[in-house]
């Protein structure tokens, strides 16, 4: 697995610096390549992910997202993502129950869950679960397998108090999220590494308390 990422490191690293259909369509074969060792890593990881969650008959296909970019909303119209990446669920990337995403791109690799643009109802019922019992939120952020790989939560933040909260609500910072994430760097040696699977593994399981969070929330 090592030598073979490094192929798929290399490949994206030279597409961040050839980011045209031109180029791309020279090195179609080199990003087949990258693109399988990934397919089979991802694989891998999925094969030993039965200690997190139950994937059920889940495929690799299905769990991955696609190198080409949505351009039609945005200033930047480079027509390929920098990165490869898959989202781990029972279900795939098209889940709406826990899931755990995978990244891999050349000094910028990372693991991470939680929830990226939730609707404003989505955002009403995790606020008001907090809100309601602060300590369960607040131990699954204390626990020290969380702590070791995702710290704490990320995201955008409202700079002051939701509608209808108190500033001195002794969960006020957390309600300030618009976004809830959690995020683990992985480096390109651990990348390339032995034990990556079983690292990626590792942190999901950590990261496994914090999407059940969230998810308990939104199916209230």
């Amino acid at each position: 697995m090592p030598q073979s990422l490094q192929t798929t490191l290399d490949f994206l690293e030279e597409l961040r610096f050839n980011n045209h259909k031109t180029w791309f369509d020279e090195n179609r074969k080199r990003y087949e390549q990258a693109r399988s060792i990934f397919e089979g890593l991802i694989g891998n990881i999925m094969q030993h992910f039965g200690t997190v969650e139950d994937l059920g008959d889940t495929t690799v296909k299905e769990c991955l997202y696609r190198i080409n970019r949505d351009i039609r909303f945005s200033k930047d119209k480079t027509p390929y993502q920098i990165h490869m990446a898959a989202l781990i669920a029972n279900g795939g990337r098209k889940s709406t129950g826990r899931s755990y995403y995978v990244h891999i791109q050349p000094g910028g690799s990372f693991v991470a869950g939680g929830i990226y643009s939730p609707t404003p109802e989505q955002l009403q019922k995790l606020r008001h679960t907090i809100a309601q019992n602060p300590r369960r939120i607040n131990d699954v952020l204390a626990n020290k397998d969380f702590v070791r790989y995702f710290g704490k939560v990320e995201g955008e933040k409202l700079k002051t108090a939701p509608k209808g909260y108190a500033s001195d609500h002794p969960a006020i910072e957390l309600l300030k999220h618009k976004q809830f994430l959690a995020s683990h760097p992985v480096t390109d040696a651990q990348v390339l590494s032995d034990g990556l699977v079983a690292y990626i593994v590792d942190a999901c399981r950590a990261l496994k308390p914090f999407v059940a969070y969230i998810d308990d929330a939104l199916q209230s």
